[in-house]
């Protein structure tokens, strides 16, 4: 039976805490780095073409890592001539594979998702007032509650939340409730009043206020309104913001991811992330995307990292649009369920591009979101609008699209002619394709969730989660970029099975894709001799499991740079 895989998701952080100090010592030598891995197939990563031109991969029997580095793969019985007084890793039928990386993550959401009103899991609006109630219940006082979560696509009730459905819960403290994607908040009515706003606020630029018939705030804020609120609420503490990335990277271990992109960072962020680093406590390796208000230092040097290595800072993170279930992603024309509206535009572009050519001139990466097919075409046009000025600058980079969601087919083969990297997150399709035909109509739908066209293409695309936004499972990644239908087998006429990857593409999204445009040198993204030893063990082959199966797998260890972080055998 297929099991709701966010549900093992509080387990998961108390075993990664735990693991992470007992489990890695277990048998590990003084150094860490060197021992022998056997028992089931090692896929290195990569294939050779078969005579019919499919490609063959060949799993290795055996793997030895010294110094945090694969030294062999191969046979077992060489294997065994290479390691002799090593310690042993039986992986008693497991298979391992070229440690996973998320490209595309907010850590610190995904630790606050698990340490605050956690709404993942509501089936209504109904469902979101108990649960509102019975966490108001057992956290009484006059603080703010805040939550994230919701996701309105399934509801019976067929609308978003308001403010009455929080009001019935809870009406005499404030209650801020944000939408799984981030770019929607609801708000009772003591959250309206908190921020100000009344019936004569004006929208924000690159937001909006939801309103009645009667012209009063309905509670939902879209996108930029959401700072109205955000200003007004008790800023997250230096302590609770440690808490949370601590939360988050074990968490992450303990799913078997050995790397991550980390979006929209904090100056906050980073100076943990290096602490974390520094003492040893950080068991995965973290890319930084930063706020564009704490991106003056990047901006300045270029791209930098920590003493260990384990952190790099990278880039600025950039906004083109909103989301399409808010429908706040930029369209190229209306919305089909709203013809009075195409979307928001976030970004300016006088603004934006001082911030491109800036980076371009320190040789700093840019990650830009852009979901609406508008919104990917301008991102596309000022990107190029500043990396034709210096193609050896150009080359340097690999600027990004996060999301790069609904695409006009004639701007998907700009991607390689560009050289922009195609950031995609594969569970958005397989929730969004309930609603999307009903936003974007048939004819719009040839350009989304375009993981196939745009690999044809010669693009390169690269694999995340978007975590807080979704569960952040690498497994339900990999089922939604092969089988492209929902976790219960289901899927919809327009749905576009032609676009799913096939079962080695998709692991490529994940390991050598991600690995090209983060910059790392030749090995990275494989287990091969020089390789680093990251790895990522699962409890079946998933090249060839059937496709129920993908999601039945487990992990069983993450080995980052020879280190056994995690060890469930």
């Amino acid at each position: 039976m297929i099991r709701p895989r966010s549900a093992i998701a509080p387990l998961a952080v108390m075993v990664a805490a735990l693991l992470l100090g007992a489990c890695a010592a277990q048998a590990r030598p003084a150094d860490g780095d060197d021992f022998l891995m056997f028992g089931g197939p090692i896929l290195t990563g990569g294939g050779t073409p078969g005579p019919d031109g499919a490609v063959v991969v060949t799993p290795a029997e055996a793997l030895v890592v010294r110094d945090g580095k694969v030294a062999f793969v191969g046979d077992l019985a060489a294997a065994r001539q290479q390691s002799k007084g090593l310690p042993q890793y039986d992986l008693k039928g497991a298979a391992a594979y070229p440690g996973l990386v998320d490209s595309h993550v907010h850590l610190t959401g995904v630790g606050l998702r698990e340490m605050t009103l956690n709404l993942d899991q509501v089936r209504s609006a109904a469902d979101l007032t108990r649960a509102l109630a019975s966490h108001a219940a057992a956290h009484p006082g006059r603080d703010p509650i805040v939550g994230r979560g919701w996701i309105e696509t399934h509801w019976p009730e067929r609308r978003f939340p308001d403010r009455s459905d929080l009001d019935a819960a809870v009406a005499d403290r404030p209650v801020v409730l944000e939408r799984a994607d981030g770019h929607a908040v609801v708000l009772n009515t003591a959250a309206l009043a908190l921020a100000g706003i009344t019936k004569d606020t004006p929208d924000p630029s690159g937001g909006r206020i939801e309103r009645g018939a009667d012209g009063q705030a309905t509670g939902l804020l879209i996108d930029t309104a959401a700072a109205l609120i955000e200003a007004k609420l008790p800023p997250l503490s230096l302590a609770r913001r440690r808490e949370a990335l601590t939360i988050a990277v074990n968490l992450y271990a303990a799913r078997g991811w050995t790397g991550a992109s980390n979006m929209s960072t904090s100056a906050e962020d980073v100076t943990i992330l290096f602490d974390l680093a520094r003492k040893g406590q950080l068991p995965i390796t973290v890319d930084v995307f930063m706020v564009p208000e704490d991106a003056g230092e990047v901006l300045r040097r270029g791209p930098y990292a920590d003493p260990t290595g384990r952190v790099r800072v990278r880039g600025v993170k950039l906004y083109m649009d909103g989301a399409l279930g808010s429908r706040g992603a930029l369209l190229l024309k209306p919305y089909s369920d709203q013809p009075s509206g195409s979307g928001l535009q976030i970004a300016e572009h006088d603004q934006t591009l001082a911030i491109l050519k800036q980076a371009l001139k320190v040789r700093a990466d840019v990650a830009l979101h852009a979901i609406g097919d508008r919104g990917n075409r301008l991102a596309l046009d000022w990107f190029e609008e500043v990396l034709a000025a210096d193609p050896a600058a150009a080359r340097a980079v690999h600027w990004r699209i996060e999301h790069s969601q609904i695409i006009d087919p004639a701007d998907i083969p700009r991607f390689a002619k560009l050289g922009v990297v195609a950031s995609m997150q594969p569970s958005h399709a397989i929730g969004d394709l309930y609603f999307a035909p009903a936003r974007l109509g048939p004819g719009r739908l040839a350009g989304a969730y375009a993981w196939r066209s745009l690999t044809d293409s010669g693009a390169l695309v690269i694999g995340g989660s978007d975590a807080p936004v979704e569960v952040g499972d690498p497994l339900i990644e990999y089922y939604a970029a092969t089988v492209r239908k929902d976790l219960k087998g289901a899927s919809g006429p327009d749905w576009g099975p032609q676009e799913a990857l096939s079962r080695l593409q998709a692991l490529d999204l994940f390991t050598v894709n991600a690995a090209k445009a983060d910059h790392r040198p030749a090995g990275w993204g494989r287990l091969t001799p020089g390789s680093p030893a990251n790895i990522t063990v699962l409890s079946k082959e998933i090249l060839t499991a059937p496709d129920p199966d993908l999601l039945e797998a487990e992990t069983v260890m993450t080995v980052v740079a020879g280190k056994v972080v995690i060890d469930l055998r």
